[in-house]
């Protein structure tokens, strides 16, 4: 049996990113997203936050860099990496998420401010524009990102008001 590495998020962004590059030219964008946990402690629900860095190369994070900003929400599909080092002589290691795709959700205010799916080999598309896969979601169809950001399937011309995205799931 193969294994599987695969992670999906939703979350908001602890910190501004961070765009650097690597000896070789090669584009490093680095941000952390804060994921909400709800948890029963007796009878209350509690919300426990889960800090998760992530790692996003090349030309997808050169084109994301200025609209990943602290408080923004955004979904990423990516794979976990464990870094090795060793400091001091002593061994240390890093768990990230290296990102394949990201969807810019919302700014930090929770507006809905639109955005499209950012994945595949990058590209330099505006914001509310998609590629790497079908627009509103992440490359797969993830649909529980969609449903967060809306249906875009038609132009905004056509468009007569804000689409909840479930008017096609009504059997009747």
């Amino acid at each position: 049996m193969a294994d599987l590495n695969h992670v999906v998020l939703l979350g908001r962004l602890t910190r501004d990113a961070e765009l650097k590059y690597t000896a070789s030219g090669q584009a490093v964008c680095k941000f952390s997203v804060a994921v909400n946990r709800r948890r029963k402690n007796g009878d209350q629900w509690e919300d426990e936050a889960n800090f998760f860095d992530i790692v996003l190369w090349g030309r997808q994070g050169e084109s994301l860099n200025q609209y990943l900003v602290k408080g923004k929400m955004i979904g990423v599909e990516g794979e976990l990496r464990q870094d090795r080092w060793q400091q001091d002589g002593q061994n240390r290691s890093k768990v990230e998420i290296v990102a394949n795709n990201i969807q810019l959700i919302s700014g930090s205010g929770g507006a809905n401010s639109g955005g499209g799916a950012y994945g595949g080999s990058g590209s330099n598309a505006a914001p509310g524009s998609s590629y790497g896969g079908s627009s509103g979601s992440f490359q797969g169809g993830h649909s529980e990102v969609s449903a967060a950001q809306g249906r875009r399937d038609a132009p905004p011309s056509q468009e007569s008001g804000p689409d909840d995205g479930f008017a096609n799931d009504i059997p009747f």
